[in-house]
């Protein structure tokens, strides 16, 4: 009879201890409630609890990612898209965390849906599709505003995609079409202006100095005597001789 008595306290006690005992990760703290009341927040190691007494909540310190949801949304000039994003956030102050908001982690998320609607509908197409940085820094901003009573940080947001309806994807790449084609036109007029304004150049020089026509007229030649390998028989006037003839004298 003693030893099973024995027995029972060692199981008890076994059970007990077994109970009281926890350990937090690095990256854990547990929010220790006794009776009802909060006491604090604990960790990381090895704690003990009070059997029936305190209850604990594990909460995680790490950063999470959460992906927002394609929303629908209407932009200021009244294009229709669908926009996803991602946010990264963590716990800083776990008893926040959890005795100011039921689940910060579903709160964050439906925060992030509505902010996101909210200022993405506020701006036109064009701006979303080239202002996106500026876009992430103020869902950013409001959503680190709104989450800081709930003990929750977002770091960072970004605005993951834009999905935009087939016929203004035509009507963009028309209008990029458009873009490149008036880019082509102008590069093209440039260099016509140059060349012509190089040739103008060319010829105020020969009409001041008339030896520089007959050194291009023998460049010529030699230029043509290099590339065909076949005898060609160019006839060559004597007003080409004049100017050194003329200088010679």
């Amino acid at each position: 009879m003693l030893e099973l008595n024995l027995l029972v306290v060692v199981v008890v006690a076994v059970a007990f201890l077994v109970s009281s005992v926890k350990v937090m990760s690095e990256y854990e703290r547990a929010v220790i409630f006794r009776l009802g009341r909060i006491i604090g927040a604990k960790g990381p190691g090895l704690i003990i609890l009070i059997p029936y007494v305190d209850r604990m909540v594990r909460v995680d310190l790490r950063t999470v990612t959460l992906d927002v949801p394609p929303q629908d949304i209407i932009t200021r000039d009244n294009v229709s898209v669908k926009v996803s994003a991602v946010v990264y956030f963590r716990v800083v102050d776990p008893i926040k965390a959890i005795i100011d908001v039921a689940d910060f982690h579903f709160a964050t998320s439906q925060l992030a849906q509505t902010t996101l609607r909210s200022v993405c509908g506020q701006g036109e197409m064009d701006n979303l599709l080239a202002d996106r940085e500026e876009i992430n820094d103020r869902i950013q901003n409001i959503l680190d505003k709104d989450t800081e009573p709930w003990g929750v940080k977002v770091a960072k947001v970004e605005v993951k995609e834009i999905d935009l309806p087939e016929e203004m994807r035509r009507a963009m790449a028309k209008q990029a079409e458009a873009e490149r084609e008036r880019r082509s036109k102008i590069i093209n007029a440039e260099g016509e202006f140059q060349a012509a304004q190089r040739l103008s150049e060319a010829a105020a020089i020969i009409s001041v100095n008339p030896a520089a026509l007959q050194l291009r007229y023998l460049q010529t030649l030699q230029d043509i005597a290099t590339e065909n390998n076949s005898t060609t028989i160019f006839p060559v006037p004597i007003d080409l001789f004049k100017a050194f003839f003329d200088k010679k004298s």
